[in-house]
C-alpha cells in the first residue's frame, strides 16, 4: 500500500500521514522508534526514510494524547483510544477509496481529480481524527454521523449497481 503511495507522489508526505502509519505499524506489533524507522524504510524501498527527528517527537505526542503506550523494554503499543481512532480512520478510507472507484471510472481526468481529492480528504480525515480533543464532543459527533452516512449512501449505491448488474446478465 505505501509503496504504490510514495511511487505516485514521490518524496513528498502530507501532513498526518506519519502518525497514521505509526498508529497502523503498532496495530501489527508493538516496535521501538528505531524499527519503526526501518520498517518505513524497508516497505518504502528507501523512497521514505522518516529522521529519528520526526519520528520520536511524533511518538511522544502520541503517547502524550494517549494513543499509545511504552513498554519496559521501550517499545511501543497502541492503546484502546488509538485503536478507536484507527478504526475511524479505516472508516474514512472506505468511503474514500469507494468514491475513488466511482471517479476513475469516469476517465483519466477523473483518475487526476480522484487522485488529489483523496489526498486531500485523508489529509483533512487524519487531522481532525488525529487531534479530538480539539473537536468538541458535538463536532465529533456530527463527524461521525458524517462519515456513517456517507458508508450509507455507497452502500446504497453498491446495491443498487449489483441489481443492475445481474438484471443486465440476465
Amino acid at each position: 500500500m505505501i509503496s504504490e503511495w510514495l511511487s505516485r507522489v514521490g518524496s513528498a508526505v502530507p501532513r498526518g500521514f506519519s502518525r497514521f502509519y505509526i498508529l497502523s505499524l503498532l496495530k501489527e506489533k508493538p516496535m521501538t522508534g528505531k524499527e519503526i524507522i526501518d520498517t518505513a524504510i524497508a516497505q518504502t524501498e528507501g523512497r521514505w526514510k522518516p529522521s529519528p527527528g520526526l519520528i520520536y517527537p511524533l511518538l511522544g505526542r502520541l503517547l502524550d494524547d494517549g494513543l499509545v503506550a511504552e513498554n519496559e523494554s521501550g517499545k511501543y503499543t497502541i492503546t484502546k483510544k488509538g485503536l478507536d481512532i484507527m478504526e475511524d480512520l479505516e472508516s474514512l478510507n472506505n468511503v474514500v477509496r469507494k468514491q475513488l472507484d466511482v471517479m476513475l471510472r469516469v476517465g483519466s481526468i477523473g483518475a487526476a481529480v480522484a487522485t488529489d481529492l483523496v489526498d486531500r480528504v485523508i489529509t483533512i480525515g487524519s487531522s481532525l481524527t488525529s487531534r479530538p480533543d480539539i473537536m468538541t464532543k458535538d463536532e465529533r459527533k456530527k463527524y461521525r454521523e458524517f462519515l456513517l452516512s456517507e458508508l450509507k449512501k455507497l452502500d446504497e449505491q453498491d446495491g443498487k449497481r449489483e441489481r443492475k448488474e445481474k438484471v443486465d446478465v440476465e
